[in-house]
């Protein structure tokens, strides 16, 4: 079964259409890495698949269950699809463990006893258990991020979205947050990640998909992708990336 099976997703906002029929399946345990230039579509694929964009067509299904159905419980859905952003989204005046612990406590049920000894060592397994009553405005930036995905872990959600996680970060702590993402691949965690790190996508991705306009134009192996890309747009866009200096 797949994790993850996207067929004919179109979104628009406005007259504006965002996604343009996105076809896309990931296998469970699969590392799938979305490229593409800012408005190409990535975020808003990534807030579809979380149901927190309505879509206009198409049909999402995550562990056999077509989440897009009428009907469907959107909040139990989003309990097993766990979602980062670039901004963290940290609530300000909980400290690193209540932000930690307020999902699973609020819609899991957990008692108190159970989410903070399931909080406690997320954060020491991500170098964060020194940290657990700070405030978010304590922390660094990589700090914050790792938090946001131990917050999003703490569901034990079968699939996790990351979009552009590193994007608000300096240079010098991107480092730390792409570790972390990349402890989470090596334990076997389906992930989709709209990525700006390039390199970063060439070594942790299962496949590399290029979007352009609102659709996948290019997607395979990162060793395909990025180094024999068959679209004449897929090369431009990676020629422009090498002269920045990004691959």
């Amino acid at each position: 079964m797949s994790a993850l099976t996207v067929e004919g997703l179109r979104k628009s906002f406005g007259r504006l259409e965002v996604l343009r029929g996105i076809d896309l399946e990931v296998a469970e345990h699969e590392v799938v890495c979305l490229i593409g230039a800012s408005g190409s579509g990535k975020s808003t694929f990534l807030r579809c698949v979380n149901l927190l964009e309505p879509i206009d067509a198409g049909t999402i299904v995550v562990a056999g269950e077509e989440i897009t159905a009428r009907g469907v419980d959107v909040n139990r859905v989003r309990r097993r699809i766990g979602i980062v952003f670039q901004a963290f989204n940290l609530f300000p005046h909980m400290s690193v463990l209540a932000n930690v612990t307020l999902a699973p406590r609020r819609a899991l049920r957990l008692s108190r006893a159970d989410a903070e000894g399931r909080a406690v060592e997320l954060l020491e397994r991500f170098g964060l258990a020194d940290k657990r009553d700070e405030y978010p405005d304590r922390l660094s930036g990589g700090q914050q991020q790792r938090v946001a995905i131990v917050r999003a872990l703490a569901m034990r959600p079968d699939l996790m979205l990351l979009d552009e996680v590193t994007s608000a970060l300096d240079p010098e702590l991107v480092a730390e947050v792409l570790n972390v993402i990349r402890e989470l691949a090596a334990a076997g965690m389906t992930m989709v990640i709209a990525t700006h790190e390039m390199a970063f996508a060439r070594d942790i991705a299962d496949r590399v998909c290029f979007l352009d306009e609102g659709v996948i134009l290019e997607e395979g192996s990162p060793d395909a992708i990025f180094t024999r890309p068959r679209e004449a747009r897929t090369q431009q866009f990676l020629q422009r990336i090498v002269e920045a200096g990004r691959l």
